[in-house]
């Protein structure tokens, strides 16, 4: 029997090589992958007639003859057996020649009754020949799987068709929800944080402001005991040295000047002077620096159009037509004219115009800014125009509304009615109030009703206003004076008597000093 090997790098040449020496009916025996290669052992598609007439004969005899095999070239020992790595063409070849051989080895080998039929039925039994085992590549495939890494997987296209494919955009967007989910929840957490961060700060920074209003408040306290004790100091020690002075000191704060004013008015004290000397230093300050107009010939000799404010009751209307009065004694009523602008008093315009009917002199009425200057404009041939306006509290808004309507009507001045009632630290708020550019100076009204005209005079020297008239009255013209200096001063510099309850006592004129140094 001629059994004949073929080797080849790939199983596609050893078939080739097979099929091109002994055709397409060649019997494939084994096949193995071996060192370099592929093995395949096979045999021609005749050698069946010669394996069946061989076993035959070997059955007559009652033992089996062998007939020699060709010896082939013995392959180098390799490792153990890989299994076969076919491509798809080679497997359908090989399938084919495994097929054919076979069929050829099954058509000649006879049946079990044909042997036992006709004289043959006397003859031992003769099992057909059984070829060895092929290990084929499905064989091998069952027997041994391939590795990992050479194992070929062929889907069937009904599978390919029928496996759901994959659906990767329902993953992104869950991905991206999750994604969104987390990061609206970090934002919420951070922005949590953040407002504990800040409800934290504010109450630390709340905390710390009460602290310090505290400590503000104790310092305060402790500055003015501090300042109190220091004041003593000082006040003890200018009694001994300069005593004088401190008289001085505790007279003009009796009297009613502000503690400013009164600390630079003693320092013209000197030290050694008497108390009549140290009086008589203070009322030469005093009259220096008080500016009170000798003379009414600014206002009535020269004119213009002066409008007279204030709070409310300080006299403007009583004090317009005692103005009026003294115009018409020198220059006629045909020169002169009186404007209203108090709409809110009951009797205000009405006042006005019986003062206006008795001095011969016209009164306008007017309610705004635009009928003021319209008046004032056919009015422009006056030598003089005097305008009463509505009396306000110097704390109220309408202050600077009515300074603003006066000023815009033209070259208007005001004049400034100071209540000599009143305490010095109202007189200073009054004149704030009312301050301004076009505040030509002030009057002191009510002089005959005051104890002491220090706060007035005080307040008129701290503010440099000019001081032109004073009013002891309700009569028309008569209670209308120029400021004399000496009866002012004399007014203000009046000590009270010895039972007087403002009278000060001892350390006192020392604590009133402390106090106002405090303010």
């Amino acid at each position: 029997m001629n059994v004949k090997r073929y080797f080849g790098k790939t199983a596609r040449e050893a078939l080739r090589e097979l099929k091109a020496e002994l055709g397409a009916d060649a019997i494939v025996l084994s096949n193995r992958a071996v060192s370099g290669g592929v093995e395949i052992i096979a045999l021609p598609a005749e050698a069946v007639g010669v394996l069946q007439s061989g076993q035959s004969g070997a059955a007559a005899t009652g033992r089996a003859s062998a007939q020699p095999v060709a010896s082939t070239p013995r392959a180098k020992p390799v490792e153990p057996r890989q299994p076969l790595v076919m491509d798809e063409a080679d497997d359908d070849d090989y399938r084919i020649s495994l097929s054919a051989s076979r069929s050829a080895l099954r058509d000649q080998v006879p049946r079990d009754d044909e042997r036992l039929s006709g004289a043959a039925a006397a003859r031992p039994v003769i099992r057909p020949f059984q070829p060895p085992r092929v290990e084929t590549a499905d064989y091998l495939m069952r027997q041994k799987p391939y590795p990992d890494e050479v194992r070929i997987s062929r889907p069937t296209p009904d599978a390919a068709f029928d496996a759901p494919a994959p659906d990767h955009e329902a993953e992104r967007q869950r991905e991206a929800q999750a994604r969104a989910a987390r990061a609206k929840a970090e934002a919420e957490a951070r922005r949590q944080q953040e407002q504990e961060r800040a409800q934290r700060d504010e109450a630390r920074i709340q905390a710390l402001q009460e602290a310090n209003t505290r400590l503000m408040e104790e310092l305060g306290s402790i500055r003015g005991m501090i300042e109190r004790q220091l004041a003593g100091f000082a006040w003890g020690e200018t009694r001994k040295k300069a005593p004088a002075r401190a008289e001085i000191v505790g007279e003009l704060l009796q009297a009613g000047f502000a503690t400013q004013l009164a600390r630079q008015l003693a320092e013209s004290v000197g030290d050694e002077s008497s108390m009549d000397e140290a009086r008589a230093m203070v009322r030469q300050c005093l009259a220096r620096d008080l500016r009170a107009m000798s003379s009414d010939d600014d206002l009535i000799e020269q004119g213009g159009i002066y409008a007279l404010v204030g709070p409310t009751g300080v006299g403007k209307t009583t004090t317009t037509a005692k103005i009026a009065a003294r115009f018409v004694v020198r220059h006629g009523a045909e020169r002169l004219a009186l404007i209203t602008t108090d709409g809110y008093r009951i009797g205000a315009q009405e006042q006005l115009r019986i003062y206006g009917r008795i001095l011969g002199v016209p009164v306008f009425p007017v309610r705004d800014a635009y009928e003021l200057r319209q008046t004032l404009s056919e009015l422009r041939n006056k030598q003089m125009v005097l305008i009463d306006t509505v009396g306000m509290s110097q704390h109220d808004r309408m202050v600077a509304q009515q300074a603003a309507m006066l000023s815009g009507a033209g070259t208007v001045r005001r004049l400034l009615l100071l209540n000599a009632t009143c305490r010095g630290d109202t007189l200073d708020d009054v004149i704030k109030a009312y301050r301004g550019p076009d505040l030509a100076g002030c009057i002191f009204s009510k002089v005959d009703e005051a104890a002491s005209l220090a706060p007035a005079i005080s307040a008129a020297i701290s503010h440099e206003l000019d001081v032109y008239y004073v009013t002891n009255g309700q009569r028309v013209p008569e209670d209308l004076h120029l400021p004399n200096r000496s009866y002012l001063l004399h007014r203000a510099l009046r000590a009270h008597g010895e039972d007087s309850p403002w009278q000060l006592q001892g350390d006192e004129a020392a604590l009133m000093m402390a106090a106002g140094m405090e303010r």
